[in-house]
């Protein structure tokens, strides 16, 4: 009698645990994290602390030095991105330095060779020139800067500032319209014998980001609109 009493407890036992268990099978939930809808919002490098040299065609054009560098390979177009701020160093074909360039925050569209450089954006070249302003576009296919944006220039001769800013890559010739500035009376004279009076002020609309504007002739002297 109480072999039975025990065989009719335990099937008892068995029959609570195997439903308890059911139960928990059921409302069992597996824990997985979100999916990334946009694929191309993670980027396939990223590096901190970068201190680095930059070379194009075998031969080394920047040094680069950064808080945090982001690449991105599946965004359309590619890029580059520094969101906490650059310092590079431009170097000649004989490894001279030509200029020293920052900004807060910089983009790097590498199939197209283009540079956008945005916050504090400040460049001296060994000339002593030294360029200010919030937004530069560099066009590594065609060696240019141009800004639409409120720009600065200072050089030891003369001091401007415009709304237009074009440039050759080494900042030796150079334009700035719709612009006011000090002048010396020689720079004057100069600039009135190597070319004709520009007429009054005009304005240009504000260039689509990353695309280049048509190609400009850059005149060796600072052309000036009032």
């Amino acid at each position: 009698m109480k072999i039975e009493h025990y065989i009719r407890l335990g099937l008892v036992a068995g029959l609570v645990l195997a439903h308890f268990a059911l139960i928990a099978c059921e409302e069992a939930k597996e824990h997985t994290a979100a999916a990334v809808n946009e694929r191309d919002s993670a980027s396939m490098m990223v590096s901190y602390g970068v201190n680095t040299l930059i070379s194009d065609s075998g031969v080394i054009k920047y040094k680069i030095v950064t808080e945090r560098w982001d690449v991105n390979t599946i965004k359309n177009p590619s890029r580059w991105t520094f969101e906490k701020g650059v310092f590079f160093e431009q170097f000649d074909q004989k490894f001279h330095v030509e200029a020293y360039v920052q900004a807060d925050t910089a983009w790097y569209f590498d199939q197209m060779k283009l540079w956008k450089l945005r916050g504090r954006v400040r460049i001296r070249n060994v000339n002593g020139l030294v360029y200010t302003s919030e937004e530069l576009y560099w066009d590594g296919l065609r060696h240019e800067l141009y800004s639409n944006v409120f720009s600065r220039v200072v050089t030891p001769e003369r001091t401007l500032q415009g709304t237009c800013f074009r440039s050759d890559e080494h900042m030796r010739h150079y334009t700035v319209s719709n612009s006011k500035g000090s002048f010396t009376t020689e720079d004057m004279e100069k600039d009135d014998e190597q070319q004709p009076t520009t007429p009054g002020d005009t304005t240009q609309q504000q260039t689509e980001p990353i695309l280049r504007p048509q190609a400009t002739k850059h005149a060796r002297t600072v052309t000036t609109t009032d």
